[in-house]
């Protein structure tokens, strides 16, 4: 019986697996029920399991018959502070909390994942690692765990990593989408707080007004991008919150914005930080006024290893057939944490299209919205996948 075949005959397993952790949204890195979700799934294979010191994370290894070199899976666990809107057969019971990512579904296709292999271990020359990993969503999760050593856990540094991600829109249903190179976005934070001095409205040669030189700034940095960044090494800023004074005639002493940076090289990424903290430091000497810049650097830029990315689309075809597989013309615009994995390790990130059928993907509600809802069909092609992946790497050499 092939993978595929096998991950089918799990489908109702994986199904109440992916529901119960729906209904129990945990956020961070705390994420005590869902370890215990997946403690559970995991109970009674043949598992080298340790648990995380610093978050609720859970690494697994399985060790083939035969020696040979370590594959890592990755599936993330951890929700989003989403209000959970719309009927499914399954809704997060926890007010505020939601698994609106779908990383319930990347959870329960790992426990999968290690069920297959698990019945297989025979014919594996090597080791597994399974990566379940809290704190995706901004909290760095797979860095902490980097940092516990999870990429020793087998004894060796792995080979080649892997990690699926469902969208819930766009993608058609059950599309395996992939890319060398680039596949999501760094992403960073930039805080500002423009200072001067307030005054009357009626008066502002007598105050120092923080407003026109904080929206100068928003201005210059979109200037910034098409003048000083080269187009096909893009580079955005968005600027989602602006706030300054509080009614209509008092000039205030300060103005603040925040703004989201993306970038999609590692040298952009580093140049940006640098252009717009001088940028913004120049314009308020200019205006006479002092300005605060804050720069959080956030997850690095998303880099398949080109071999990876092709051996990933060579299985996919030959498994689920050539329509099943596309290369993404371009990079996601999102950001991920499994960037830091793949800054040490030849990785390939996969997008798995998971709208349900009965919804349109070109209308339906994107990943955190409140509304995204994601197709229990996937669990079992997913799961499969990732086995897959791992066995094939694994396989041991003829003759």
């Amino acid at each position: 019986m092939s993978l595929r075949e096998s991950a089918a005959d799990m489908r109702d397993e994986l199904v109440r697996l992916r529901h119960a952790l729906h209904r129990e949204p945990e956020l961070g890195l705390d994420l005590p029920r869902t370890q215990e979700k997946v403690l559970t799934a995991l109970s009674g294979l043949p598992l080298e399991i340790r648990l995380g010191e610093g978050l609720s994370s859970v690494t697994a290894v399985l060790r083939g018959d035969r020696p040979g070199p370590t594959v890592l899976l990755r599936g993330d666990m951890d929700a989003l502070p989403v209000s959970e809107r719309g009927a499914a057969e399954a809704v997060s019971r926890l007010d505020g909390r939601m698994h609106a990512c779908g990383h319930d579904l990347h959870t329960t296709m790992l426990a999968g994942a290690a069920h297959l292999l698990s019945a297989r271990r025979d014919r594996l020359a090597g080791n597994v690692v399974f990566m379940f990993q809290p704190g995706e969503e901004g909290h760095r999760g797979a860095k902490i765990m980097i940092d516990e050593g999870v990429l020793d856990a087998s004894g060796e540094w792995p080979v080649a990593a892997y990690a699926l991600h469902v969208i819930s829109s766009v993608l058609p249903n059950g599309l395996f989408l992939t890319r060398t190179g680039p596949i999501m976005a760094a992403a960073d934070r930039l805080v500002v707080t423009v200072r001067g001095a307030g005054g009357h409205g009626s008066a502002p040669h007598l105050a120092r007004d923080p407003i026109p030189a904080a929206c100068e700034m928003v201005l210059a940095l979109q200037s910034m991008v098409t003048r000083g960044f080269d187009v096909f090494d893009p580079v955005v800023v968005t600027v989602g919150s602006f706030h300054a004074g509080t009614v209509d005639n008092v000039i205030p002493e300060e103005a603040r914005f925040e703004a989201t940076i993306r970038s999609f090289s590692a040298a952009s990424h580093e140049r940006v930080r640098e252009r717009a903290v001088t940028l913004v430091g120049g314009i308020a000497a200019a205006h006479g006024l002092e300005a605060e810049t804050v720069f959080e650097m956030g997850y690095p830029v998303t880099v398949n290893d080109g071999a990876e990315a092709d051996f990933v689309g060579e299985t996919v075809r030959e498994v689920y057939g050539e329509e099943r597989f596309a290369r993404a013309p371009q990079p996601f615009t999102g950001a991920e944490d499994f960037s830091y994995v793949c800054d040490r390790i030849p990785s390939a990130f996969v997008a798995l299209g998971a709208c349900p059928p009965d919804l349109d993907p070109r209308r339906a509600a994107y990943n955190h919205s409140p509304e995204a809802r994601f197709d229990d069909g996937v669990l079992t092609d997913g799961a499969a996948l990732y086995a897959e992946l791992a066995a094939r790497r694994l396989a041991p050499a003829a003759g």
